[in-house]
């Protein structure tokens, strides 16, 4: 069959109309009519060719919603008709120590959707099955597709931090990742504290869950607080007075990065002896954490903010995008 596509022939170049021919699904393949499509920061990176592995042309898109049309033979979990959702990962051996503990995500061979093939950009999708996700019923097609990308990014960061409920945690940054965050941390029954730089993001995070939020001006040190937490997550790409939000960790708390500075971290090693605090970070999340994800999102109707373009219109979301003007998030829909 053919699918039509948007793509980038060349770094950093717009997208533009690409033309697939794809076989019948084979195997664990499958074949999905795309519904919605989320555009992530790591679209673009791939577009600029960022991380030195792109292979042009570049079809983005690995926030993808779609409806199962057809399924290779050896497909047992889904039939034509099922909502399905597919992050960033397109592949992994599903045989070495990390893929048999349902860490996916960590494996030596995992594969990105669009590093490996091509992306959601599209009216249709050909993708492994088993990385194909069905979508509970009480999330929206069109704030799904950011859940599996950015979603699961600081709902596993938080699990591995050992996110329970009654705890207190501070999330740093109000963006893209950071409202995700707030919600999960709140709805299950935690106090939050939110560090942000505006006063605007500061409000609109209490409307999030946040209990309290602290304004820090880009640049500057937090100020020092009489209470402590048991996990920290920052969400913000930039370098950050390390030293100072550690000291915010009670005994055995857990700084946890998913925003990735350019910078490397400068961790004072006297801070964290002291008070057994650790540092770690975090890389989306295997398959069953994604599952886990999507139920608790559904049953406490977490979603991300989202604005929405028509897919004919995709340059000039992305241009939003690389300018950082969507709040929180931008959805691609295919009519």
């Amino acid at each position: 069959m053919q699918i039509q596509t948007l793509a980038a022939h060349e770094k950093g170049a717009e997208l533009k109309p690409f033309t697939l021919e794809v076989d019948s699904p084979e195997g664990y393949d499958c074949i999905l009519k795309v519904l919605a499509c989320g555009i992530c920061h790591s679209d673009i990176h791939v577009i600029d060719n960022d991380w030195g592995n792109s292979r042009y042309p570049v079809v983005p898109g690995h926030e993808v919603v779609g409806e199962v049309v057809e399924l290779g033979n050896q497909v047992k979990h889904l039939k034509a008709g099922d909502r399905v959702g597919v992050g960033w990962q397109g592949s992994a051996c599903l045989q070495c120590r990390d893929c048999l503990r349902g860490d996916e995500n960590l494996c030596d061979k995992n594969e990105g959707l669009i590093i490996s093939g091509y992306g959601g950009f599209a009216n249709y999708l050909r993708v492994d099955s088993r990385f194909a996700f069905p979508i509970p019923a009480g999330i929206k097609t069109e704030a799904a597709g950011p859940l599996l990308c950015g979603g699961v990014t600081v709902y596993s960061a938080l699990r591995y931090a050992g996110m329970t409920s009654g705890q207190e945690i501070g999330v740093i940054g109000v963006g893209g990742l950071g409202h995700m965050a707030v919600q999960f941390a709140s709805k299950l029954g935690n106090r939050v504290t939110v560090f942000t730089t505006s006063d605007d993001k500061a409000e609109f995070a209490s409307k999030l869950g946040a209990h309290d939020a602290i304004v820090v001006p880009a640049g500057s040190s937090p100020p020092q607080l009489d209470r402590k937490f048991n996990i920290l997550i920052s969400t913000v790409p930039a370098a950050l007075d390390w030293s100072a939000y550690i000291e915010y960790l009670d005994s055995d708390g857990t700084l946890t990065v998913v925003g990735v500075p350019e910078e490397p971290l400068s961790i004072p090693l006297w801070s964290l002896l002291t008070k057994r605090r650790r540092v770690m970070s975090s890389l989306i999340g295997g398959r069953a954490i994604i599952t886990e994800m999507l139920d608790v999102a559904a049953r406490f109707g977490i979603e991300p903010i989202i604005e929405t373009f028509p897919l004919e219109q995709v340059n000039e979301a992305m241009d939003k995008v690389r300018s950082n003007k969507v709040r929180y998030r931008a959805v691609l829909t295919v009519s």
